[in-house]
């Protein structure tokens, strides 16, 4: 009886009868063997290595998912699924090649399954070891032959890969082979000490107290000395260096921040490390009391009076915040209403042109408190803006999160809603110097615009809308339409 890797081997053969590879007219087969092959030295799994010899199957035959699930298995038709990219019937392959690899790279990033990942590594190996050969004998013409002509393109696109890929596999010759490709290819596309063995410092936040949460992971307390941010497992190391070289940068501008002093892996996913003695989330703080809110509050408004007053000029070291804003209307409200979207898209150009600081994730988990005085971290959002789009941040972890649910803000916080909602308020009411109701409603509706832009965008990412979905996004559309006929400017 033949086991299922002499038998994927027969299935493959068949399917690919005929076909040749693109640079060379050798017998297609010849690439899922090798994948095969490659996989063999990371494991002795006979699924991963049978997911490899059928990985091009769905993609570039008339097999399907369903024949190969029938015939190897639920695992194997998974790992197969995981490389099969999307088809875009209406236009040529050419047209559609970055939504193709965009889809993909979000399943390979989001994939818990090693199996995934090794499949990801061989293939990729497979494709630039043959990519690597044609550009030594050709040079930039190879890039003619290609269904993506530009090489900055490709090379997103491997770096990409290949950063999703280190935590886990950097351990393996195959990923060294592949850095080492990639940098003979593109020079100076990765330190080149990643081509070596290269240890990461391991350690466990088993027993450890979460102190905070977040879009990008959670803060543990290490000891009495060190915390760790654990980011999730779609960050890259690229992610985490970014986000500490943009706390060095908002520090060298006087902005009270944490550096991390060293990268650790934490299980499959980054961690950075900070001394923080004695410090304690602001979040926590008002956890345990409540009644302090208000102090809070000011300090937080302080805060972010300290952070806004820093102007950065014309300096490319920091994103334009317009350009999340914008994401959230166009992924949001333009998916449903255009000419909504583009009343929204109108009133954020015609704010005063802005290079003010901005944290970009500005709420009280992102703030320690040490001996009285408060320290940011989080700042991969780091960026220059209108101030309005911080108040919208504000205005959306302690507002418009909890309108449907209450619980979201308590478990996300740590306190309940309607402290948030009261922290939210005295928090305006510090920062903009104001009792009057008015002003802080009016400040407040215009923040409000853009986070229930940014509501509709969060339910518009999901696979599936529920009919629950589509009633808040037509609420939070009339929430918009009814901003939108009162104000003439989201400027305050």
């Amino acid at each position: 009886m033949m086991n299922i890797l002499e038998e994927a081997i027969i299935y493959a053969t068949v399917m690919h009868q005929g076909k040749v590879r693109k640079f060379k007219s050798i017998p297609y087969i010849l690439h899922p063997l090798e994948v095969a092959q490659i996989l063999s030295t990371m494991t002795d799994d006979q699924e991963i290595i049978t997911g490899g010899i059928l990985h091009d199957i769905v993609e570039d035959t008339d097999g399907t998912l369903e024949e190969i699930r029938k015939r190897f298995g639920e695992r194997v038709a998974a790992l197969v699924e995981s490389e099969s990219e999307p088809q875009f019937s209406d236009e040529d392959r050419g047209a559609s090649w970055k939504k193709r690899k965009e889809y993909t790279l979000r399943i390979l990033k989001n994939s818990e399954d090693i199996g995934v990942k090794m499949l990801w590594l061989a293939d990729k190996l497979a494709n630039i070891r043959s990519l690597a050969n044609m550009y030594s004998e050709r040079g930039e013409a190879v890039w003619d032959e290609l269904n993506q002509k530009d090489p900055a393109m490709q090379r997103w696109y491997y770096k990409s890969i290949a950063e999703s890929l280190e935590l886990t596999l950097n351990k393996t010759g195959a990923f060294k082979e592949l850095i080492k490709h990639i940098n003979f290819i593109w020079p100076g596309t990765f330190d080149s000490e990643k081509a070596r063995y290269k240890k990461y410092r391991e350690v466990s936040v088993d027993g450890c107290k979460v102190i905070g949460r977040g879009a990008k992971g959670e803060v543990y307390r290490y000891d009495d000395e060190l915390i760790i941010k654990v980011f999730n497992q779609n960050n890259t190391y690229h992610d985490v260096e970014q986000e500490i070289a943009l706390s060095r940068r908002a520090f060298i501008l006087g902005i009270p921040t944490a550096i991390s002093f060293g990268i650790v892996s934490v299980g499959e996913r980054y961690g950075a490390m900070y001394e923080l003695v004695d410090s304690e989330t602001m979040s926590s703080l008002i956890s345990r009391n409540p009644g302090q809110a208000d102090v809070y509050a000011r300090i937080m408004a302080d805060l972010a009076h300290e952070i806004h007053a820093v102007d950065i000029g014309d300096s490319d070291e920091f994103p334009e915040g317009v350009v999340r804003i914008m994401d959230y209307i166009d992924g949001g409200v333009a998916q449903e209403d255009e000419a909504l979207a583009e009343r929204c898209r109108e009133l954020i150009r015609e704010l005063p042109q802005s290079t003010t600081l901005l944290h970009g994730d500005f709420h009280t988990g992102n703030v320690f408190m040490q001996n009285g005085e408060p320290l940011l971290i989080d700042m991969d959002r780091i960026s220059k803006g209108h101030p309005v789009f911080e108040l919208s941040d504000l205005y959306y972890f302690y507002v418009v999160l909890g309108e449907d649910d209450p619980a979201v803000v308590e478990n996300f916080m740590g306190f309940s809603y309607d402290t948030a909602k009261g922290f939210f308020r005295s928090f305006l009411r510090y920062y903009l110097d104001t009792d009057e109701e008015s002003r802080i409603a009016g400040v407040s509706e215009k923040a409000s615009l853009l986070c229930y832009s940014r509501m509709i965008r969060k339910i518009r990412k999901k696979t599936v809308i529920s009919d629950e979905d589509r009633v808040r996004i037509d609420r939070y559309l009339g929430k918009i339409r009814a901003v939108t006929a009162e104000i003439s400017t989201l400027d305050f």
